[in-house]
């Protein structure tokens, strides 16, 4: 049968080495009614989705076994991803037990079997309670019992290194992202309302058959001025755009199923003004400045806590408070997409700024002040970790943009 899951196929393949280095015996994926609520690491290793109780193994070895309900087995065959599919009627305990008997060689003392949960990475998290419960229940009185680690390492691995493939789907949103921005100013003017900018986006993006990066209510995020919720703030019926104001847009989509997630700032210049004012063009240099210092950091093996700390110090000393959270999170399927991040070491981000920064990951870098007054400043570019540093996948915002007073 002709392999049906280009991008599946790659991951699962990728999943090997991971799976080696974690040191343990088999990974499995463990789900059940995955149309409402799927383990997040499920687009990657299958196409569709699964109803049954259903699990997925790769093998040390890199043998590949899918043990789910015979209705859900036809397309896991037609794949071509899988070296075997079991499918089940009355339960799967019995065929569960059996392929781990085949899997795990009996000289594995103790076994170990890796499944997606986790206390630090939201997407490596996605075993239910319930089916970690059932699990347990169906492996007590086997050699199995108590075998059952965290698949965490190999779960962030997959999501955080980019094949070709999903590298080519990154950029490809970054550049219809960005083609939207562009055409912000034919729309957006004063006496515009953030509601107004909010609607005619996602209205532009629903044109485009695009999907959303975040939360569709709160993207794309639309601030103007000095009254503005900043952060993940809802667009005002009420605030306008107006002269002398800063205009913000934090905006991500989802094209071909991979994510995009940029912002950009203008200034709302006032009739007859030509030059930028002062407090203006400060914020924009100090955010612009410390994003760069992040960036001249990045490279595979540093941790993400010290580029976080370069861009904070950098901020701070020219004279604005720090940012309250992190430079960067990772992107991909989604535009936060787990693994490590560039954060600061606080305990909310547990030990994900400390883990060691790797080549084909792809990164945001974001940061901005508030200057009275005026509203929010804030920059976001996209970028991917090469051998020795790191690719702007965004075509960088190097100065104020402007929108003109009617």
């Amino acid at each position: 049968m002709k392999n049906m899951g280009r991008l599946t196929t790659g991951k699962l393949e990728q999943a090997r080495a991971l799976i080696t280095a974690a040191g343990v015996d088999v990974w499995m994926t463990f789900v059940r009614e995955t149309a409402e609520g799927a383990d997040p690491v499920l687009p990657l290793i299958i196409e569709g989705g699964l109803t049954w109780q259903s699990a997925l193994f790769v093998a040390r070895d890199g043998r590949r076994v899918a043990v789910v309900g015979n209705y859900d087995a036809d397309p896991l065959r037609a794949s071509g991803d899988w070296d075997e599919v079991i499918p089940y009627v009355e339960g799967i305990r019995q065929p569960l037990r059996e392929v781990l008997e085949r899997l795990i060689p009996a000289s594995a003392r103790p076994p170990r079997i890796a499944l997606n949960w986790s206390l630090d990475d939201a997407k490596a998290d996605g075993l239910s309670y319930g089916m970690a419960l059932f699990l347990e229940n169906t492996l007590k009185g086997t050699r199995f019992e108590g075998s059952l680690v965290s698949a965490e390492g190999i779960v962030g691995g997959l999501r955080s290194r980019k094949i070709p493939e999903e590298l080519r789907r990154i950029r490809a949103a970054v550049r219809v992202t960005e083609e939207i921005l562009r055409e912000v100013p034919r729309f957006a003017a004063a006496g515009r309302s953030e509601r107004e900018v909010y609607d005619w986006i996602q209205q532009r993006m629903t044109e485009r058959n695009l999907g959303f990066s975040w939360d569709r209510r709160n993207d794309p995020i639309v601030n103007t001025g000095p009254d503005s919720m900043i952060g993940h703030g809802i667009p005002s019926d009420t605030i306008r755009i107006a002269p002398g104001h800063f205009f913000h847009l934090d905006f991500g989509v989802l094209y071909d199923e991979y994510a995009s997630d940029l912002q950009r700032t203008w200034f709302v210049r006032r009739p007859g003004e030509t030059d930028l004012p002062e407090d203006v063009s400060r914020a924009f240099r100090a955010v612009h400045g410390a994003i760069s210092e992040g960036a001249a950091l990045l490279r595979p093996g540093i941790e993400g806590w010290s580029v976080d700390e370069a861009a904070r110090r950098f901020l701070t000393s020219a004279g604005y408070p720090e940012y309250q959270h992190a430079l960067g999170h990772q992107v991909g399927r989604m535009a936060h997409d787990g693994g490590a991040i560039l954060g600061p070491r606080w305990e909310r981000y547990g030990k994900t700024p400390m883990i060691p920064i790797e080549r084909d990951q792809v990164f945001t870098l974001e940061l901005g002040v508030i200057v009275d007054g005026r509203g929010y400043v804030g920059l976001e570019e996209m970028v991917v970790i090469t051998e020795t540093g790191c690719e702007w996948l965004s075509e960088r915002q190097n100065e104020v943009l402007i929108l003109e007073s009617a």
